[in-house]
């Protein structure tokens, strides 16, 4: 039993690596973003779109990893994300605008196998009791690539590392993660190997989406997500630098802050749910400081609190977005594990693709279409983003509660617990 828990922790281990190396291409854009607008010939709102294409990859594959997964096991499938990851960031180190963007599109295809695989593996193989510090925790990965994305690839591009290098050598990473997966993650027998798989998917899919909690989950997680995903990652940089004077230095640092955050944040929160045996008092609390943090970072007054303190809470306190991970997973069937995490990506990221383009159209229309936008622009074109995280509270008061604490001990459970 215990060489199957550290054979176990190893494969999520190496995922989660790859998760980090996913997300720090994610956020790497939002620092070279004068780079990109010369190379490709856009203007800001133009790559802005470009970037945003990741998400148009990441939300419906977020499905396909998930059924996959279920099907066939992470070492037939994970390894194949990574090498897409790895292509995508090739291509889009051409500098041809359409082959950038259909690399965008495959880095997100392929991104999304990284979260769900990590997630997939640790759900299967660690007790349910662990479950939300261990997706805490493989966010907590992310988010270190994300942040990593702003603070070690800003410097590198403003001290004169030429942007499409940075990319081509990204993607040769990504072609040796999954190199390293496939010869890491072990062998695992398909879940069914007879019968017909796309029926199955398709009951699966069907069953996790006529779940209720499951479209609550996906709500909650995806307007948590997106003051990091559309507001820091893409516009964080810039909304320093044009609202309040930073220079390009620090506003990549101070941006960089929230992933960070998230870093402590996400296996925090996710100890403390599994501590008190809860999900929703977790989720609320740190809706409510998001709130209140986003609120004081675009109507507060500048200065006034120490340097990169607002940034650091906003992404701790974003880590209550997991928590619904967890939630999902406890509400649906064990054997659709992947799926569940699947379809909560799905709807998550879906918000992150549909709106990133609607609140570039905002500051758009917010500044007149003037180059250098202003203090009142950001707050007009941002502004939603505080009602988005009240809906996200007043949705969780209609979630199921599904912590350990309200869920009967099993045999097999404590038995899992007592290898663990």
């Amino acid at each position: 039993m215990k060489t199957a828990v550290r054979t176990a922790a190893i494969a999520w281990l190496i995922t989660a690596v790859y998760y980090f190396y996913q997300y720090m291409l994610r956020s790497a854009p939002a620092v070279m973003m004068p780079q990109l607008s010369e190379a490709f010939g856009l203007t800001a709102m133009g790559v802005a779109s470009m970037v945003g294409l990741f998400y148009y990859g990441y939300s419906p594959f977020s499905l396909v990893a998930g059924v996959a997964l279920d099907r066939w096991g992470p070492r037939k499938v994970v390894p194949v994300g990574a090498a897409a990851v790895g292509v995508g960031a090739l291509m889009f180190a051409s500098g041809n605008n359409e082959m950038a963007s259909a690399g965008r599109l495959l880095q997100g295809a392929g991104g999304v196998f990284a979260l769900v695989g990590a997630a997939y593996i640790a759900m299967k193989n660690f007790p349910a009791s662990k479950a939300a510090t261990l997706i805490g925790a493989t966010q907590m990965f992310g988010m270190a690539g994300g942040s990593a994305g702003q603070f070690m690839v800003g410097p590198a591009i403003s001290s004169g590392l030429p942007w499409s290098r940075f990319w081509l050598v990204m993607g040769c990473i990504g072609i040796g993660i999954s190199v390293l997966l496939l010869v890491l993650l072990p062998r695992q027998q398909a879940a069914s190997p007879e019968g017909n798989w796309l029926g199955e998917a398709g009951r699966s899919l069907k069953t996790v989406f006529g779940n209720p909690q499951s479209i609550l989950c996906g709500m909650i997680a995806g307007l948590l997500f997106i003051p990091t995903t559309i507001f820091d990652m893409v516009w964080g940089v810039r909304y320093l630098q044009e609202a309040h004077g930073f220079d390009y230095g620090a506003a990549v640092m101070r941006s960089a802050t929230v992933p960070l955050g998230w870093i402590i944040g996400c296996p925090l929160l996710g100890l403390i749910s599994d501590r008190i045996g809860r999900r929703k008092p977790v989720i609320i609390g740190g809706a409510v400081t998001l709130l209140a943090c986003l609120a004081w970072i675009l109507f507060g007054p500048a200065g006034l609190l120490p340097p990169y303190l607002l940034g650091l809470i906003t992404g701790l306190a974003s880590g209550a977005a997991m928590l619904p991970y967890t939630v999902i997973k406890e509400a649906n069937p064990p054997q659709m594990s992947g799926t569940s995490t699947g379809v909560i990506n799905f709807i998550n990221f879906t918000f992150s693709a549909l709106l990133g383009p609607v609140f570039a159209n905002l500051l758009l229309r917010a500044s007149g279409g003037a180059a250098a936008m202003e203090l009142g622009h950001y707050q007009a074109a941002f502004q939603p983003l505080l009602f988005g995280v009240t809906l996200a509270i007043v949705l969780t008061l209609f979630l199921r509660e599904t912590g350990p604490a309200i869920q009967p001990a099993t045999p097999a459970n404590t038995r899992t617990e007592e290898a663990a």
